[in-house]
C-alpha cells in the first residue's frame, strides 16, 4: 500500500510535469515556425536573394527543430515506460511507476 500512497502523493507533480509536456510539445514548434516565417518574410520585402536563401535555410532548420521538439513528450513517455517496466517481474501492476505516470490522466490533478 505504500507505493499506492506514493502514487496519489506524486500525482499533482506528474499532472505539472504532463502540463509542461504538453506546453513544449504544442507553443515551441508553433512559435519556431512563426519566427522562421517573419524572418523569411523580412527577407523577400529586403528583395536580396543571399538573404532569401539564408533565411529559407534558418526557416527549414527551424522546422526540423520544431518537428524535433514536437516528439520529445513522445520520447519521455517511451522511455518512462520502459525503465518503469524493467525491474522485478514479480511486481504487480499496480507495484510501478508506469501506472502512477499514466493514471494520473484518468484522475486529473486530483485534490
Amino acid at each position: 500500500m505504500l507505493f499506492m500512497d506514493t502514487c496519489s502523493d506524486l500525482r499533482p507533480v506528474i499532472t505539472f510535469l504532463k502540463g509542461i509536456l504538453t506546453i513544449i510539445q504544442f507553443a515551441i514548434p508553433i512559435l519556431l515556425i512563426i519566427m522562421g516565417t517573419v524572418d523569411l518574410g523580412k527577407a523577400v520585402m529586403s528583395s536580396d536573394d543571399k538573404e532569401i536563401k539564408g533565411a529559407t535555410s534558418k526557416l527549414i532548420k527551424r522546422a526540423i527543430a520544431a518537428v524535433a521538439v514536437f516528439f520529445v513528450p513522445l520520447l519521455v513517455n517511451l522511455l518512462i515506460g520502459m525503465v518503469a517496466n524493467s525491474g522485478d517481474s514479480n511486481a504487480s501492476d499496480a507495484d510501478n511507476f508506469w501506472t502512477c505516470w499514466s493514471s494520473s490522466d484518468k484522475a486529473g490533478s486530483g485534490a
